[in-house]
């Protein structure tokens, strides 16, 4: 993750939790005062966020000792200690629901995405996040996709071409998909996907050799067809990747890998997410 994006993400997260002081910890505590704490896993997870973490007592108080057990990408277990803390008691209780709220919210899709890389294990097959994203949060969400094993799909609107059902609805009437093709190659550099709905609009889109096809909410029997049209009309090295989308969930995934497609898009890993727990717990010193 970027570091300026780490520093701007934590600042404007501590002006809305902390706001202009935290009432409660600064009547409280003496300005001195000095504790031990330790960030507790509650549940089995992989572990994503650590960078904010650090960033969040970094900003609050440099002086604080922040001690990292376990790396993103890690698979933590129920009472592991993830992070401790020695210092000013005042940083630790003023920052504590901010860095959990990014090491819980985090670890929630590196879990989510590594259950569903585990689910189509031994398949060759990959799974991609897409653009379904909390707005302002997509660099954080797709670092914690790859950090569950995922690979992150377009990042915005300008990596390169895809073809949606919208555009095919308000392009030229009067030309084929296999046009409309050609014309995107003809127009960019950058790599082009078609998104098609039915088998008779990819064999169409096919005759123009895409690099990529996203097939959108076919059944298991229509994404067999397809990776059979595929493989009959390109050899290995010129064939299009194909990518199967909608409607993904783990109780489908295997059977969804099993037909031979080569990427799966499940826009859930980032759209709808439940928080790891995990707690702040302190002593004193």
């Amino acid at each position: 993750m970027h570091k300026d994006a780490i520093r701007t993400i934590v600042r404007v997260t501590l002006n809305e939790d902390v706001g202009a002081g935290d009432l409660t910890t600064n009547i409280l505590i003496p300005p001195a005062h000095k504790s031990h704490a330790v960030i507790i896993a509650k549940e089995d997870a992989v572990l994503c966020g650590t960078a904010l973490v650090l960033e969040v007592f970094r900003q609050l108080d440099p002086s604080l000792r922040v001690v990292l057990q376990h790396k993103d990408g890690d698979h933590i277990r129920p009472k592991d200690v993830l992070i401790r803390l020695e210092g000013r008691t005042r940083a630790i209780l003023t920052g504590e629901r901010a860095a959990l709220n990014f090491l819980s919210y985090l670890s929630c899709i590196a879990t989510k995405t590594r259950r569903f890389c585990d689910a189509v294990r031994p398949y060759p097959v990959k799974i991609f996040d897409t653009r379904k994203t909390t707005p302002g949060m997509r660099i954080f969400e797709r670092y914690a996709v790859a950090c569950g094993g995922g690979v992150n799909h377009r990042f915005n609107l300008n990596a390169m071409v895809l073809m949606k059902d919208n555009h095919r609805v308000t392009c030229r009437k009067n030309e084929s998909l296999a046009s409309t093709v050609r014309r995107l190659h003809r127009k960019t550099h950058k790599k082009v996907q078609i998104e098609v709905d039915h088998l008779w609009e990819l064999k169409e889109v096919l005759e123009a050799h895409p690099e990529m096809v996203l097939l959108d909410n076919m059944s298991i029997a229509e994404l067999k067809t397809a990776v059979r049209m595929t493989r009959k009309l390109f050899p290995p090295d010129k064939r299009p990747l194909l990518e199967a989308s909608g409607g993904i969930t783990l109780e489908n995934v295997r059977k969804i890998a099993a037909t031979g497609v080569d990427r799966i898009s499940v826009g859930s890993l980032t759209h709808s997410r439940t928080a790891i727990d995990m707690s702040l717990e302190v002593a004193d010193e």
